[in-house]
């Protein structure tokens, strides 16, 4: 009988892991139930710890010495139920000669899909070989005949034939694309990067050697620089952010109680945050910026989203340099989410492509959480896009009467904060993702269209998931739902609007020959 061992990676706070536990729990019996079936022996290759309240590997050091005394010829299934951070087991994995498969829940209860997803991306950038699955019950054929394929085989290949490298683009958007790479690399641009690494995410760091041939750099800021500025922006322009989004006719849900509720005051921190961030971008030139947030400022500051959306919104509070300009005064201060440099570098070229091309230049990430049939309508099959309070307003339907502000979730997030909640407004989107592979940048890109469901659909959606957190209801073109899981190799996707189905396939393409002309490997999906 073959033996598989079981490893569940896990957060780093503690909070997190105790509550998603009993879905990680759960998932562990069905799968065993599963292995038994298959002909396999399960062994945990880790206890459950009974005076922290979970079985999860919470830290790099745990991970390194699980492995430590693990074969490392062993069959190997890494199984999630929740968000995990991938350099808790990445050492291991990376010097491990068995079989490795990893395996997600199909539930948006607790982002273990998107957990593994960004564990895929890693394993990818870092060039170990694996096979990966995905099961609601652990019961159905697609799950069961992939797995035993694996036990049998030690390998597991997907059709991802909606893939496509060989395609030609029209030339007049070549002639845009070639225009715009020649700017990007004559004149440079700028990422500002506040800590790299946020929570694990190894795929979300592009070693210098890639990224400069591209014509962008990185400025290496940190966030403890972000947070003195902070403090030195007043109270005053705190409340002065608020109040500007009160009158756009954003709404917050305020309590009294910091602990569980959200503030003025958390919001007019965010304020100050916001103020701090977008005169930092300008002092340094940046092009574009991201955030950490976790670890570095979580016990300092409340959540960075809601100034993450802000920043990446044309419409926004107005910030004055000390010399009383207007910084950027109608366009965004380009942001990307957990300081994810893939997607940074994304953002940049969808937003020269998207004013070039007189589109909406409004870009945001968002995980993939999940996805289900439209059980109030007939859509089918739709994406549940969700990022933890981060959208530009833009992109919701009704703009800032549309969104709302929630306190974030406390197990993620003790100090608070305010969510930038909504619902996507429905439209023709490109959706993109930049990942490493072989030592070399490739872009993955498609167009989809952003959904309007019943509310009734909608409201079930958001509480099968973080009803704090904005939504995209999407379904992406020519790709169905186990296809796009083989291919995608991030926790994240990147999208953007355009006018119609026609100028989504035309921004797409142009961003294809512009990623190739600056070297990045470029392959077509759905399209």
């Amino acid at each position: 009988m073959k033996q598989v061992y079981l490893l569940a990676s896990g957060d780093l706070r503690e909070s997190a892991n105790q509550t998603c536990w009993p879905a990680q729990a759960a998932m562990e019996d069905a799968l065993r139930i599963a292995l038994s079936n298959a002909g396999a022996e399960s062994i945990r290759a880790h206890a459950f710890n009974p005076d922290r309240g979970h079985g999860f590997i919470a830290s790099q050091r745990e991970g390194m010495d699980v492995f430590r005394d693990m074969s490392p010829d062993a069959a190997i299934i890494v199984a999630q139920s929740a968000w995990q951070y991938s350099h808790h087991v990445l050492p291991g994995l990376i010097h491990h000669n068995g079989p490795i498969l990893t395996v997600a829940n199909w539930s948006g209860q607790w982002p273990g899909l998107v957990g593994m997803l960004n564990l895929n991306g890693s394993l990818t950038k870092a060039g170990v070989p694996y096979a990966t699955l995905w099961s609601e019950d652990f019961t159905d054929d697609f799950f069961l005949d992939g797995l035993r394929t694996w036990l049998q085989t030690d390998a597991l290949q997907h059709q991802v034939n909606h893939v496509r490298d060989d395609f030609e683009v029209p030339n007049y958007l070549v002639n845009v694309a070639q225009g715009l790479a020649e700017k990007i690399r004559r004149d440079k641009l700028i990422l500002g990067v506040f800590d790299e690494g946020c929570m694990g995410m190894f795929n979300a760091i592009i070693p210098d050697h890639l990224l400069h041939p591209t014509g962008v750099f990185k400025e290496r800021l940190s966030q403890s620089a972000l947070y003195y500025e902070t403090t030195q922006v007043s109270e005053y322009e705190g409340r002065d952010v608020l109040e500007w989004l009160e009158a756009r006719g954003m709404q917050f849900e305020f309590g009294e109680d910091d602990a569980t509720e959200l503030t003025r005051n958390q919001v007019v921190w965010q304020g100050r945050m916001y103020v701090a961030a977008v005169r930092m971008a300008d002092k340094f030139c940046c092009d574009a910026i991201g955030i950490q947030y976790q670890q570095g400022l979580k016990d300092l500051l409340p959540a960075s989203d809601l100034v993450e959306g802000l920043l990446n919104n044309s419409d926004r509070p107005p910030i004055l340099d000390t010399e009383g300009r207007e910084i950027k005064p109608g366009q965004p201060i380009i942001h990307f989410n957990e300081v994810d440099e893939c997607s940074g570098l994304d953002a940049l070229l969808t937003n020269r492509v998207q004013a070039t091309l007189g589109l909406p230049v409004e870009t945001t990430l968002h995980d993939v959480r999940w996805g289900d049939e439209d059980r109030d309508g007939d859509a089918g099959f739709v994406w549940v896009f969700e990022i933890s309070g981060a959208t530009p307003p833009a992109h919701h339907v009704n703009g800032f009467e549309g969104s709302v502000g929630y306190r974030q979730p406390p197990m993620y997030f003790r100090l608070g904060g305010s969510t930038l909640a909504g619902v996507a407004k429905p439209g023709s989107i490109v959706w993109s993702r930049i990942f490493i592979e072989g030592d070399a940048l490739h872009m993955d890109i498609g167009t989809g269209q952003a959904l309007a469901l019943s509310k009734r659909e909608t409201q079930r959606r958001l509480d099968a998931t973080t009803p704090q957190w904005p939504i995209m209801h999407a379904q992406l073109d020519g790709i169905d739902r186990d296809k796009f899981m083989a291919r995608h190799k991030a926790n994240h996707v990147n999208v953007v609007y355009a006018n119609n189905a026609k100028s989504a396939l035309d921004a797409a393409l142009c961003r294809a020959a512009l990623a190739r002309a600056l070297g990045i490997k470029v392959h077509l999906c759905g399209i």
